[in-house]
């Protein structure tokens, strides 16, 4: 079985919003947070789902699902002070609930236009090679700097951005997280680079270039900009 370990616990800063973290931000009355929710809700290799979400905000977040008739989520757990930790409270709970043998697809919150044809081609990944993280071709000149000055520039066309949702055995990746917490190591930035440093093979499948984290204002327009489109393709069936 599949299980979508949402994590929804920063801040965002980098938003400069002063009123709501950015994944609460709203788009025609909707947060981010429940598109990124009903992507998963919505398609057919997902059965079942658990958030994990800044404290204080899960009862708003509670109500909301219940409002917009979401059915698949488990539960709603606090997150943690980082990124990592936050997916350990998830996958802790995931754990309890379906054991160890299942799939689960860490997701960002704020990724709220991950495709059908991405979760599918994961799942489809998952089945053949165990594991699956999403990624986008690099498509600007990619170099390394020190103190100002270019070190190196690396070939774009080996290069990939990994995206979301990244897809792994729970037991497997709880164990990760165990090793990781012994070794004194909380600085890995997503799943994958945890996985990666543990001796696991990755294996990649392409994800739209829609699939943006919103991070800043801009991303915020962007996502606007697509969803509209959507909504008024669907509308006038362009």
């Amino acid at each position: 079985m599949n299980y979508a370990l949402i994590f929804a616990g920063g801040t965002g800063q980098r938003m400069n919003t002063k009123t709501r973290p950015k994944q609460f931000l709203e788009l025609h009355g909707k947060p981010i947070i429940l598109y990124t929710i009903e992507a998963f809700e919505n398609h057919p290799a997902i059965d079942g789902i658990v958030v994990v979400c800044l404290e204080e905000w899960i009862p708003f977040l509670r109500k909301k699902i219940e409002h917009y008739d979401i059915a698949k989520v488990i539960d709603v757990v606090p997150g943690g002070a980082t990124g990592q930790e936050s997916i350990r409270n998830g996958l802790e709970v995931l754990r309890k609930i379906a054991g160890r043998e299942h799939t689960v697809f860490v997701h960002d919150g704020v990724r709220p236009l991950v495709s059908d044809e991405t979760i599918a081609n994961c799942a489809a990944s998952v089945v053949a090679h165990g594991n699956a993280v999403s990624v986008t071709p690099a498509i600007e000149t990619i170099v390394q700097e020190e103190g100002g000055t270019v070190t190196n520039i690396i070939d774009r066309a080996a290069c990939r951005m990994a995206k979301a949702p990244q897809c792994f055995n729970i037991g497997e990746l709880i164990d990760a997280h165990d090793r990781a917490r012994a070794d004194g190591e909380g600085g890995f930035i997503d799943s994958a680079s945890l996985m990666r440093h543990y001796g696991h093979v990755l294996h990649t499948v392409e994800t739209g270039p829609e699939n943006i984290k919103i991070t800043t204002p801009s991303d915020f327009y962007i996502f606007r900009a697509f969803v509209d489109a959507r909504e008024s393709s669907e509308i006038f069936g362009f």
